[in-house]
């Protein structure tokens, strides 16, 4: 069977190795198909394209699409797209103005903590003028000892309620997977596992998204329990989606998984890409 994974992230947007590096570790590590998705990005994809064609594995045009919902941020990601798309691009470009905002205001949200200069610090790790995310913040927050790593910086500064949190108005759900389907792709929401949502509310996330011309659900992700493999999967089968998988690789240490490392989607689910090869 072949590996696939179907989420990871490069210097295009808070990833620490290039786009080409990121396919070569992945195919050095036995991924077999591999889909770039950086936040909000399309920039890498030529060239991890090129990567690919060399190393002899497969490759996926990506994004990770950044969407608020009922007052939550959740994440979309774009596989199969045309990179090319002028409607999509158009959209990501917005996206982005918007990160640059919101990334002083958490600055400015940090330094009321007494954590001063974050914003400058976060700026010092972007490795894409185009972008910088919370990512580059928690890399700055470990450095200068305000946490023990990603998780760590996360769950004490970046997430709901904590100091470096700042809400943001994302595009919608409905504006986010029309992007996708216009620009010939599949939507499919990530790491559902990680959303501060109830039960309740994630099945309506799903349908809605479904009724949106949304297509799956990654259930297997570093964010992800054993146990909420099983659950997705049945939430996935519950919906007609499908099931998608990916290591939300940032970097090497950064992650749960590495390359080559997932477990096998659950059996019983129809995977994203099981018409691919028709």
């Amino acid at each position: 069977m072949l590996r696939y994974d179907l989420h990871c992230h490069s210097t295009r947007s808070d990833g620490l190795l290039s786009p080409a590096d990121v396919v070569r570790r992945a195919a050095g590590r036995g991924v077999d198909v591999i889909a770039l998705t950086d936040h909000d990005e399309l920039a890498g994809l030529a060239e991890a394209r090129e990567a690919a064609r060399d190393a002899g594995i497969g490759f996926v045009e990506g994004s990770e699409l950044s969407v608020t919902w009922r007052d939550t941020t959740i994440h979309v990601l774009g596989l199969r797209i045309d990179g090319q798309n002028a409607a999509l691009n158009d959209g990501l470009q917005a996206v982005r103005t918007g990160r640059d905002a919101r990334a002083r205001r958490i600055g400015e949200s940090l330094a009321e903590a007494r954590i001063a200069d974050a914003y400058e610090g976060a700026r010092a790790y972007v490795t894409s003028e185009r972008l910088i995310s919370r990512t580059h913040f928690a890399r700055h927050l470990i450095d200068q000892g305000h946490a023990r790593d990603m998780k760590d910086a996360f769950s004490r500064f970046l997430t709901a309620g904590k100091p470096g949190y700042v809400r943001h108005a994302w595009p919608t759900l409905a504006q986010a997977v029309g992007w996708i389907r216009g620009a010939g792709g599949q939507a499919v929401i990530a790491h559902p596992g990680r959303y501060r949502i109830t039960d309740a509310d994630l099945r309506a996330l799903v349908h809605e998204f479904r009724d949106l011309g949304g297509e799956g659900l990654e259930v297997v992700s570093p964010s992800h329990t054993s146990a909420q493999y099983d659950a997705f999967a049945a939430l996935v089968r519950a919906y007609g989606l499908k099931a998608s998988c990916g290591t939300d690789f940032h970097g090497p240490g950064e992650s749960r998984f590495d390359f080559g490392e997932l477990p096998a989607l659950p059996a019983g689910v129809d995977p994203i890409w099981s018409a691919w090869q028709r």
